[in-house]
Formats: structure tokens, C-alpha cells, sequence
């Protein structure tokens, strides 16, 4: 469970690997060789033994590719990671690019030449992702080619870790709400509504979610590797390592459960021949068209029938997620009163401190990701992972930003704080007041069924853009139920989105400020799509949010001028509900520290 703060990888990765990767392209006639991110379930965080990407080149953000030539190389990250590529990998092997502006494709448009081979995992990549790269190659003349065999694995040989095999488990109905036969009978009539046979599910989070299970293969996510096929009937295939397999999984599937090993996923696609089957383009890599193609089924481009479905919590999930809520919130008031009473305190020193006092509830199950701490200017880039190397003391008269949260079987939790080390500069709190007043009138706002996340982006932005300013990341993310902590198919962006916000949805609201060189600024809570009440005169049902979190707000951070008295009283109820719930959790100096945190402005 423990966060860990050395690097898996180093800079020497990449003159060591890349030339036996290189070595096996060339017995494979391979002049170039695409590796992305992801791995064989489309996974955000990866398990040692799929973390491609970071043995070959020592990064370990949880986005990117890499592209490997017979002479160059190239890495492409986002925004997010530009300090932690340049600090984690070789710049002699690799040179470091952009993946949002062109990315891999124009990489590979720019650097191939006719003739060439440049090989593909058909296991990595989502067939919309391929389509862009076959375009790119063709312009060059260059070829984009299948791989039977991956050179990276090659590469990796023996010292490659083992794939992982925690064991499998039910999750009771008290935390889910609802018996997986009831979900399998629901969705299963949707499939048949579409005139679909079947869905090939594929995304571990999707197959917990259908089946009430969990497993423990992917780091900070709860989550079996497997796949399944649903059977319009409601019946399914449920394809796990026999060694994941605990005694009491069969009896919790069920007799319309057939549990199957993986190495019988080929031969139940096949038998898929004459079946309009549904499957995700965005979630399912192109080896799973590739093979119903080849049997000759009907395939059907759609969203995987439980994104939707597993997006709008029941009444069970949204109580357990308040209840996971309180038990962090008084975690977190432990922290923060530890923070100010301790001195000399570094970046790892915050982020393990902050995990022990979770872990002291004694119903902590792992983190939700691991914690980004940043004070100063470490807090200015967005996805700052502290290491070893990178690790920095507090700083005086500064900010400290602190983005973390927990999984419990009962919810999955994740909240940021921007706090203030010392006094803060007039400049410093004018621009956090900026992003609280956005971050107030996101929580609060009252909206018409229909409304989507891109329509209510503006209200976090919009203090803000008074003053010229901006922040470069989504506004929310769904949140899983002990299940992902990034979680769709709602948002919160700039992005234009179809995704309208119903009842259950857990969305986190979270603007920031990033002064490059300088602090950082991100004030985050969870709140829950709730029905309003309805208004006097009004003429349409409406829809508002309920704040999940329960998390002071630094009041040393606030300029209290620059609030309205509407804001001013939003604030002040907000912190009289964290006083008032958490209080009776925690010892009387915390409650002390509390009442003070939480005094009306």
C-alpha cells in the first residue's frame, strides 16, 4: 500500500534497453517500433510487468508513447510530465516531444520513409488509435505492420516481473447495491434492445463493477485483470487466471457465470460467428476486432454497455460514499493539525504522513494514487511526483499543495488543498480567493436536466478570466465506487461533451492556478448530482450538487474582500458542516485546531 518515492526507473534505462529492443527489431525486418502507454486493458496505472514504457525508457508518468527507430528514438508526453521525462529519461536516447501537438503521428509522418516497416502491438492499441497511425505512416510510404510477438517483451526476457494474480473477491451488496445478476438481467435487456447478441467487455473496472468483484493487480485501483462476454440472456463468460480464483468466488458468480481461464478468450470470440457483437472501439484494443472479424461476427461500435449504468451511484453507493468521505475527513483534520504543529517537514515526509493517519482508520484499503505534494514552485506543475532525488523541505512563506485520497470498500475519495507554509503574498491569496470563488459557484449551481460539464465549465473559470488567468487541466472527473479514481463518461472541461449529468454521478470540482516557477493553486472536493427542490415558480425539474468532502479551506489563503457576502456565507456553512461532522471523530486538540479552521470569516 505504502507510496513509494524511489524511482522504478532511471535515466541509464534507456541506453541500456533501447539497443536490445533495436536488436529484436531487426530479427522481426522491423525498421520502426510503436509502444504506448497503455497495456492490454487500456489501463491508467499499470502493473509492473505491462509498464513497457518505463522499463524501456525509465519514465513513469501515466500517459505517454515512444516510437523506436533504427537510429533515433522519441518520447511524447503531455503538459503534465514535461519536468518528470526530463528528469527520468535518458535526453541522449530519447528526444522528448509533445503528445497532445502532433504527438506519434506526426512523429511518424515526419521521420519514416518508404518501404518501412514500423510494427504494432495489436494488443495495445484502440483501433481508432491505430487508423491515425496507419494515416501518418502512409504519407511517408512507410507501412505500419502487426507484431506476433512484442520486442519489448523480448527485449525484457527473464527479468520481465510475473503478471500479477491477487486474489479475486466479492464485493457484498452492502457496498454495491445491487446483485450482479440484477445488473447482468439489466443490461443484458439493453443489449437486446439494441438487437445486439452479445458484449465483449474488456476494462477491468467495467468487469468489477458487472460481476461485484475486486482484485488487487493494478496498483491504487481495485482491479481484477480479466475480460468477460455478456450474453443478451444476462448469462456471461468471465475470463480469469485460475490462480485468482478464491474459494468462494463460484458460489458468489452464480450458475448463469461460466468462469473461464484466459487462454479460452480466442476460442469464445470465435464462437461469436454470426453474432452482432457489441464492443468499445475506446476501451478494446484492435486485437479483440481483429479476432471477431475473423470469425465472422457482426461487430457493433458502441460504449461499453456499463460505463453509463456504473457512473450513477444507487442509494447505497452514494451513503457509502458519504460515509467514506467523513472517515477521510477526519484523517485529514489529523494531518493538518499535525502539519502545524511540526516543523522541518519535507515533500515525502507530508505525503507518508498523510497516508498513515488514512491508514490509522483502519478501513483504509490502499491509496486512490499516489500523493502529489508540492510546495513552492514543485506545486506549479500539475502532476507533480515527488522522489528521492526531486524532494524538497517546505518553504517558508509559501504555498504547499496537496492533491490525495483513499480507496475504501465503501467509496473512493480525492480531494486537494492548497496551504499556506508561513504568510502568504497579497499576490498569493488574491489568486487562491480566484480559484475559491469559482470553485463556490461550480458547487453551488442549480441546472436544468440536460446540462452537460462542458456548459458548467465556465462558472470555475470565470473569476479567473477576470483577471486574465486561466488553469490547462479538466475542470472534474467522475469518481469511482471503490473502483477508479478517474472514471467517465462525465466530465467537467473546456472539452465539448454529450454526457448530461443525472442523479448518482460523483464528479470532483476542482480549479486551480499554476504559476509557473512559483506556487500552485487547487482547491478540490467530490460532490454528488443530486435533485433540487423544486422553486417557486419555476418550470423545469432541477438538478444541483452535493459536496461530498469534508476538508477545511486554508482561511490564511482567502482574501476575504474579494468574496461576496453570498460567498462569504457559502464558505462559512461549508465549514460549520466539516465542524460539525467531523468534531466527534477526532481527539480534543484536533478539535481545538478544528474550530479554528472552521471559524466564520
Amino acid at each position: 500500500m505504502r507510496q513509494t518515492f524511489d524511482e522504478k526507473t532511471d535515466p541509464s534505462f534507456g541506453p541500456r534497453h533501447v539497443p536490445l529492443i533495436r536488436a529484436v527489431m531487426k530479427t522481426q525486418g522491423l525498421d520502426g517500433f510503436v509502444v504506448p502507454h497503455e497495456d492490454e486493458h487500456q489501463n491508467e496505472y499499470l502493473p509492473a510487468a505491462n509498464d513497457r514504457l518505463g522499463w524501456m525508457s525509465g519514465f513513469t508518468g501515466s500517459a505517454g508513447a515512444a516510437v523506436i527507430l533504427a537510429d533515433k528514438a522519441a518520447i511524447f508526453v503531455d503538459g503534465r510530465y514535461t519536468m518528470q521525462v526530463r528528469d527520468q529519461v535518458d535526453g541522449a536516447t530519447f528526444e522528448i516531444r509533445d503528445l497532445i501537438e502532433g504527438g506519434v503521428p506526426k512523429y511518424l509522418e515526419e521521420q519514416t520513409k518508404s518501404g518501412w516497416s514500423v510494427g504494432y502491438d495489436p494488443r495495445l492499441h484502440s483501433p481508432d488509435a491505430l487508423d491515425r497511425l496507419k494515416a501518418a505512416v502512409a504519407k511517408s510510404g512507410a507501412r505500419l505492420v502487426p507484431v506476433a510477438g512484442n520486442p519489448v517483451d523480448a527485449a525484457w526476457a527473464n527479468a520481465r516481473p510475473p503478471q500479477p494474480a491477487a486474489p479475486v473477491v466479492p464485493h457484498p451488496t452492502d457496498y454495491s447495491g445491487e446483485d450482479s445478476a440484477d445488473k447482468r438481467a439489466r443490461l443484458g435487456q439493453a443489449l437486446a434492445d439494441q438487437s445486439a447478441d452479445a458484449a465483449v467487455i474488456t476494462a477491468p473496472a467495467s468487469v468489477a463493477w458487472l460481476f461485484n468483484i475486486r482484485g488487487g493487480d493494478v496498483i491504487r485501483s481495485p482491479l481484477p485483470l480479466s475480460q468477460a462476454i455478456l450474453k443478451a440472456d444476462g448469462t456471461a463468460q468471465l475470463f480469469l487466471d485460475p490462480a485468482k480464483v478464491t474459494a468462494d468466488l463460484p458460489a458468489w458468480l452464480g450458475n448463469q457465470v461460466s468462469l473461464k481461464t484466459p487462454d479460452e478468450l480466442g476460442p469464445a470470440l470465435a464462437a461469436l460467428k454470426g453474432a452482432r457483437a457489441l464492443i468499445d472501439p475506446a476501451l478494446s484494443s484492435a486485437w479483440y476486432f481483429e479476432q471477431l472479424e475473423a470469425a465472422g461476427a457482426e461487430i457493433v461500435r458502441g460504449q461499453d454497455p456499463t460505463i453509463l449504468p456504473r457512473a450513477l451511484k444507487n442509494a447505497i453507493e452514494v451513503e457509502g460514499a458519504r460515509k467514506a468521505h467523513l472517515r477521510d475527513g477526519a484523517a485529514l483534520a489529523r494531518f493538518f493539525h499535525w502539519l502545524e504543529t511540526h516543523q522541518n517537514i519535507d515533500e515525502i515526509t507530508v505525503a507518508k504522513t498523510l497516508e498513515r493517519f488514512r491508514e490509522e482508520t483502519g478501513a483504509l484499503k490502499d491509496l486512490s494514487f499516489d500523493a502529489i505534494t508540492g510546495t513552492g514552485s514543485n506545486g506549479a506543475v500539475i502532476h507533480y511526483r515527488v522522489t528521492e532525488r526531486l524532494n524538497r523541505p517546505l518553504e517558508n512563506n509559501s504555498l504547499l499543495l496537496i492533491d490525495s485520497g483513499g480507496q475504501y470498500l465503501d467509496g473512493t475519495t480525492d480531494v486537494t488543498r492548497t496551504l499556506a507554509i508561513g504568510e502568504p503574498t497579497a499576490e498569493m491569496k488574491a489568486r487562491f480567493t480566484l480559484v475559491l470563488k469559482g470553485h463556490l459557484a461550480l458547487g453551488h449551481v442549480r441546472f436544468p436536466a440536460g446540462t452537460t460539464g462542458s456548459q458548467l465549465d465556465v462558472l470555475a473559470r470565470a473569476p479567473l478570466w477576470s483577471a486574465g488567468l486561466d488553469f490547462d487541466h479538466g475542470t472534474g472527473h467522475g469518481v469511482g465506487s471503490y473502483l477508479g479514481v478517474h472514471e467517465g463518461p462525465h466530465n467537467i472541461s473546456k472539452r465539448a461533451s454529450t454526457v448530461a449529468f443525472q442523479p448518482g454521478m460523483i464528479v470532483s470540482n476542482e480549479p486551480g492556478y499554476y504559476k509557473e516557477g512559483g506556487y500552485g493553486i487547487r482547491i478540490e472536493n467530490l460532490q454528488v448530482v443530486v435533485p433540487e427542490a423544486e422553486i417557486s415558480g419555476g418550470e423545469r425539474p432541477m438538478l444541483g450538487f452535493e459536496t461530498l468532502t469534508l476538508a477545511p479551506v486554508d482561511r490564511r489563503c482567502v482574501d476575504v474582500s474579494l468574496l461576496s457576502e453570498t460567498e462569504r456565507a457559502q464558505l462559512n456553512a461549508y465549514h460549520a458542516r466539516v465542524l460539525k461532522s467531523v468534531n466527534p471523530l477526532v481527539d480534543e486538540d484536533v478539535r481545538t485546531w478544528l474550530k479554528g479552521a472552521c471559524a466564520p470569516l
